[in-house]
């Protein structure tokens, strides 16, 4: 039983609530797709515009994600992944979940600090956020590590979710666990594919001319 309770704990946050977070991040970064600037910043105009919004991220969000980032971290480190000698694919999921979960931390620390804590510095607004992922997607080195990264990330949601699905007891036969495989890898597809649409579609003139106005207004008041 040593761990097990701290085990289940993480794996309940990284679907409830985390998954759902995953969810809206993603929906709120494919309106960059749908609808450029003008949807992006409606969507995240919305989301600030939430009742008790610095507390809902708090408990919801900043509190599971820093509890199962750091777990996960020490799941990883315990890892003893075999798939030199059994190279079937459930050792090769349990490896990658790993992986991806690692890089998915880094990304996301990087993330945050690029821009909710600049935003809480009161270096930029949130009218200015699509500018700013603007300026990282036009960097080659910085895109293709985004790129990495999202593609990282939705495969640690949607593994995750078989995983969950497996260790709770919900999907108990294989024929259970096969069909929920080709439905969670189906989502990180989906997913994956909307998160890359979505970085794409940052790199529009619309961000860019968002970018550049601020930087006219940085030099004038300088």
């Amino acid at each position: 039983m040593k761990g097990f309770y701290s085990r289940k704990l993480h794996s309940l946050l990284g679907v409830i609530p985390l998954s759902l977070f995953f969810l809206e991040h993603l929906v709120t970064n494919f309106s960059a797709v749908e609808g450029g600037k003008e949807g992006f910043d409606g969507a995240v105009a919305f989301l600030n515009s939430l009742p008790l919004v610095i507390v809902l991220e708090t408990v919801l969000i900043w509190l599971p994600l820093f509890y199962h980032g750091v777990y996960g971290l020490y799941i990883a480190y315990q890892a003893k992944p075999n798939v030199g000698r059994y190279g079937n694919e459930r050792n090769w999921r349990y490896t990658l979940q790993r992986i991806s979960g690692v890089i998915t931390f880094v990304f996301v620390i990087w993330h945050v600090w690029e821009t909710r804590v600049q935003v809480a510095l009161g270096n930029v607004t949130h009218e200015q956020l699509g500018g700013v992922i603007h300026d990282v997607v036009m960097n080659p080195v910085t895109f293709i590590l985004y790129l990495i990264s999202v593609v990282a990330a939705s495969y640690h949601f949607a593994n995750g979710l078989w995983s969950f699905l497996v260790s709770w007891g919900i999907t108990v036969g294989p024929r259970a666990q096969r069909v929920s495989s080709y439905v969670c890898m189906s989502l990180f597809g989906i997913v994956a594919i909307m998160f890359i649409a979505s970085l794409f579609a940052f790199r529009s003139i619309d961000f860019q001319t968002a970018t550049t106005m601020l930087d006219t207004i940085k030099t004038v008041l300088i």
